[in-house]
């Protein structure tokens, strides 16, 4: 079974080279940016000029693009090399709605179509231990179970197509709440003389620990917010659950607020940062020298 990976950025680049070290058969790469091409093609992948050639080639067609316009682009323009046989999975985060369009476009060619965006940074993707949601057939997602396998350790159907997005969206969007209320409360003990290393080691003895205080505090401490995940694609996300919620005549008082940081992060020209540099936006000021 060959397969083809499109989209190779900070996430998509270790899924795909642990693809390339675990697959037992070609791999076919392509990026926009080809100096990514050519880096997972010398670490075994086969380079391709464009995703047409990509997803000519595979039977199993993976892609892993920033943003839904981006998806919906790719997959229009491979449209022609959809037939009975092959398997999409889109593994971006994007719109549900988008996914559940593109699903219906691929499917009406024979193709079978699943969306499996992950949980986890870049760390668990180099180590294969994503968490990975799956929207689509119970039995497209048994058929490829076994190479979502090779970039996670934790996959998990969550319905028909979409329904994995809607959970990556929700993850994400509980994720950034936790976020704020971090940093909301690291603000406020650093200006009553308490530093992130006791603030972060007191919350554990308690009943407010949580995944994202004790992975990042560390980096916090030193003010360093090299990417493991971007600003802009949190900002991205907050803004498709504000989106799903307004659909659904759903108030969230709490996100609404964490769109607010968002926005000001990317005023603030963070976007390229990590995610957890939004702590400087809700810290602002109220800075202790």
């Amino acid at each position: 079974m060959k397969i083809g990976f499109v989209g190779l950025g900070i996430m998509g680049e270790s899924m795909c080279e642990n693809i390339i070290h675990k697959h037992d058969d070609d791999v076919y790469v392509f990026d926009v940016v080809r100096e990514k091409t050519e880096k997972l093609a010398a670490l075994g992948g086969i380079a391709c000029e464009d995703a047409y050639e990509v997803a000519e080639k595979a039977d199993v067609f993976i892609t892993m693009v920033p943003r839904s316009e981006h998806a919906r682009a790719v997959y229009e323009s491979v449209l022609p090399a959809m037939r009975p046989g092959k398997t999409c999975i889109d593994m971006s985060t994007i719109d549900p709605g988008v996914s559940v369009e593109i699903a219906e476009m691929i499917k009406r060619t024979g193709a079978e179509f699943i969306d499996a965006p992950v949980v986890k940074s870049k760390p668990a993707a180099i180590a294969g231990k994503l968490g990975i949601l799956v929207g689509g057939s119970e039995a497209a997602y048994e058929a490829m179970r076994p190479i979502l396998l090779y970039m996670g350790e934790n996959v998990m159907r969550m319905g028909e197509n979409g329904k994995g997005l809607v959970m990556k969206i929700c993850h994400n969007a509980l994720v950034a709440q936790i976020q704020n209320g971090v940093n909301e409360t690291l603000t406020l003990a650093a200006l009553n003389g308490i530093d992130i290393p006791a603030l972060a080691q007191a919350v554990s003895y308690g009943g407010a620990g949580n995944f994202y205080l004790d992975s990042k505090k560390e980096t916090l401490a030193r003010e360093d917010y090299t990417t493991a995940f971007s600003v802009e694609n949190e900002h991205k996300d907050v803004h498709i659950c504000q989106k799903m919620a307004q659909s659904c005549g759903f108030p969230m008082p709490g996100m609404e607020n964490v769109v607010r940081v968002y926005d000001k992060a990317l005023e603030m020209g963070l976007g390229k940062e990590d995610f957890s540099a939004s702590i400087k936006v809700v810290r602002g000021p109220w800075r202790r020298p």
